[in-house]
């Protein structure tokens, strides 16, 4: 599980730009401080792929990249798109207004763990009892934040297990992405994935909130404005070319110091109160992570 410079490159600017949106995220689907109402967070999601969907096409023009995709393979990429971008995308957003933004990120990123299940329950992979402990270890620090989910008045456990069944979902797509054998370049495949998970997001926030839309307040359009143009037309695609040129778990060491990013920057811009179980769970998923994904002695 070596990387080139040119991947180390991705994987900081992905890790960077993943972590810091948590916070981001929250503070626009909230309408903080400007709007007393929260933005509807499905619409939200919708115009941020909009905006990064002409970007990523003059982009891979000025590339010279074909958009091409032949009628026999839209099967294929659709069942990718839905694994490894439109239930997680889905879900999370959603999610997310109910759980603060580190806690979110915890959960979320427990996808290179569920990775690890997925490569050795399906797909023929053997785990090593120290990448066991590591799975026991991460199970353990979702379990102590769900508890403290469960445990509190006004806590939030079904957005807390619907984050970690989206993770779950997002893990068996990196597999399914790394084996696929569709004879279409990576930047094709990452555009036409966002252009399939934009028109499903925008057929959810019109069924569900064309009644709540608004304008957005100048904090909700920043928080867009990151999203599309840094999270969809940057971060996205650089996962999707890392995923499919590395063994997944290769790929999902990027994640690593993510949820870490997403819990103090959350705490830094937002005024997350922080309690001991997320301190722990911080702890208990790196060490899950490392133990999962640190090569075997040679």
């Amino acid at each position: 599980m070596s990387f080139t410079r040119r991947q180390f490159a991705l994987l900081t600017v992905l890790t960077l730009i993943w972590g810091l949106n948590w916070p981001i995220m929250k503070l626009g689907i909230s309408g903080w401080p400007q709007t007393p109402a929260p933005y509807p967070p499905l619409t939200f999601r919708t115009l941020s792929i909009g905006l990064a969907l002409p970007v990523l096409a003059i982009g891979l023009r000025a590339m010279r990249v074909p958009l091409g995709v032949a009628r026999a393979h839209w099967g294929e990429l659709l069942r990718l798109t839905t694994s490894n971008m439109l239930v997680w995308h889905l879900v999370m957003i959603v999610a997310l207004q109910s759980l603060s933004s580190g806690r979110a990120a915890i959960l979320g990123y427990t996808m290179p763990v569920f990775s690890a299940l997925w490569g050795a329950a399906v797909f023929g992979d053997r785990l090593r009892p120290r990448q066991w402990a590591g799975v026991a270890a991460c199970a353990l620090g979702v379990l102590l934040l769900l508890a403290h989910e469960f445990g509190r008045l006004a806590g939030a456990p079904w957005a807390a297990l619907a984050i970690v069944a989206s993770a779950c979902v997002w893990a068996y797509g990196t597999h399914r992405l790394r084996r696929s054998t569709l004879p279409v370049a990576t930047l094709t495949v990452a555009f036409w994935m966002t252009v399939l998970t934009g028109v499903a997001v925008a057929l959810a926030a019109w069924i569900f909130e064309r009644g709540q839309w608004q304008w957005p307040a100048p904090t909700v359009q920043a928080a867009i404005a990151f999203n599309a143009f840094a999270v969809f037309a940057i971060a996205q695609v650089i996962w999707i070319v890392l995923a499919r040129s590395l063994p997944p778990l290769a790929s999902t060491i990027s994640v690593m110091m993510i949820p870490v990013l997403g819990v103090f920057s959350g705490a830094w811009a937002l005024g997350e109160r922080l309690h001991w179980q997320d301190f722990v769970a911080v702890a208990l998923l790196v060490s899950a992570i490392a133990a999962v994904l640190m090569p075997r002695r040679r």
